[in-house]
């Protein structure tokens, strides 16, 4: 691995122009463009002409999470607007329970206009399903960077999730400069999204459409879903100059039994859809190792910490640590695996389990840009340049590309 003196953030910084940053996305989603990246030649295309360019044998990987309307705008009695921002669920902890919770819930948010908050509830009046609804806010504790905030109503019959969904807005980005619309709410979505708990979009997949799926299913591409909950980390800029001392954001990542199964009868040819399912991957193969090395116990954390790959052995290979993870899933029983992860990719990183990725083009200084740069090496600037002088539109409505060294 890479000395810590040589991961200096200058060298992922580039000039991006605010006129090459997509603050809408295009009408349709499929014509975005695409730039392609083989053996170090660049070429372009359009997203819907993706399909021709896979090699052959490939295989895609999507992250399936979906993004909640975290955002939610409460009014002191003073007339004061507070924001809150939904970022995971405290209690219950679970995501699927957090959304089913009736009455009240608790969960860690970050809070705007927090210096208007001295104490006491705060509420916000809605209607759901054509009936009021008054949702009360209590602020208990800091937590870091956020706040616990409890959140208590009376109608029984109406779920924490229901509620964000009908009163919330999107979180969209904060490098977009607006406020955000309508339209958002479909848009930045993928159309394979499934399973709430994302505050930001895996962008990546942004670009597929419905006709695009069904001409590969037709086409017997191979394509499978894992589960990454995108945190508001995601957004939190690098400001060390030796980006190893960067605190990386964690993030829950949920895959199935079967998915395991299935990767393990064929690993090669995998290309992750975007870096949220590059992460995901990449930090189940660690796992895998991790209880290779240890007998496995309900009880053990099903957790990657920051730089903890680099203590763990290098040698394992995909299929033996797949192996790791269906075992533990046989011993107690699992359907679905929960894995928390806080792995940072930088140059010098040995990919384990992919062999192509498709991303949009992310921001200087970014976690997201130090992966590609270990993913494609020097040439993440050759890449870069390449965009920016053909006019691409860059970071989460913008295009996309398609990285195979």
């Amino acid at each position: 691995m890479a000395e810590p003196s040589s991961i200096r953030l200058e060298n992922f910084r580039y000039n991006l122009p605010e006129k090459d940053i997509a603050k809408y996305p295009l009408a349709d989603r499929s014509a975005s463009k695409l730039l392609l990246y083989r053996g170090g030649s660049i070429s372009q295309d359009r997203f819907r002409h993706l399909p021709d360019h896979l090699p052959a044998d490939s295989w895609l990987v999507f992250n399936s999470t979906r993004v909640i309307q975290a955002r939610l705008n409460f009014r002191k009695e003073t007339g004061a607007r507070i924001e809150i921002f939904c970022l995971e669920p405290i209690d219950p902890a679970d995501y699927e329970q957090a959304f089913q919770a009736r009455n009240s819930a608790t969960w860690l948010c970050l809070v705007g206009n927090v210096k208007k908050w001295k104490g006491g509830p705060i509420f916000l009046n809605t209607r759901i399903n054509g009936e009021e609804l008054k949702l009360e806010a209590q602020l208990e504790e800091r937590s870091g960077e956020g706040f616990i905030i409890s959140f208590q109503w009376k109608q029984s019959g109406v779920s924490f999730g229901e509620i964000i969904e009908e009163s919330g807005s999107t979180p969209i980005p904060p490098y977009l400069k607006r406020k955000a619309e309508d339209s958002d709410r479909e848009r930045y979505q993928t159309i394979y999204s499934m399973n709430n708990g994302s505050v930001a979009a895996p962008t990546a997949g942004l670009h597929f459409t419905g006709e695009m799926i069904q001409q590969m299913e037709q086409s017997k591409v191979r394509m499978e879903h894992i589960t990454l909950h995108v945190g508001a980390g995601t957004f939190v800029p690098v400001k060390e100059k030796n980006a190893r001392k960067h605190l990386m954001h964690s993030e829950l990542v949920v895959v199935s039994r079967t998915f395991l199964e299935q990767w393990l009868k064929r690993s090669d040819g995998l290309i992750a859809v975007g870096t949220t399912s590059t992460r995901s991957l990449e930090s189940l193969y660690w796992l895998g190792v991790k209880l290779k090395e240890q007998a496995p116990r309900k009880s053990l954390s099903l957790s990657i910490v920051q730089w903890e790959n680099e203590k763990l052995p290098q040698d394992i290979s995909l299929s033996e640590s797949i192996e790791s993870l269906l075992y533990y899933c046989k011993q107690f029983k699992l359907e679905h695996l929960h894995l928390s992860t806080q792995l940072m990719i930088v140059p010098g990183y040995r990919f384990r389990t992919i062999s192509g990725l498709l991303t949009n083009f992310h921001m200087p200084g970014s976690t997201l840009l130090m992966l590609i740069a270990a993913w494609i090496g020097e040439d993440w600037l050759k890449v870069y340049n390449y965009a920016l002088n053909e006019g691409f539109r860059f970071l989460s409505y913008g295009d996309s590309s398609l990285l195979i060294p």
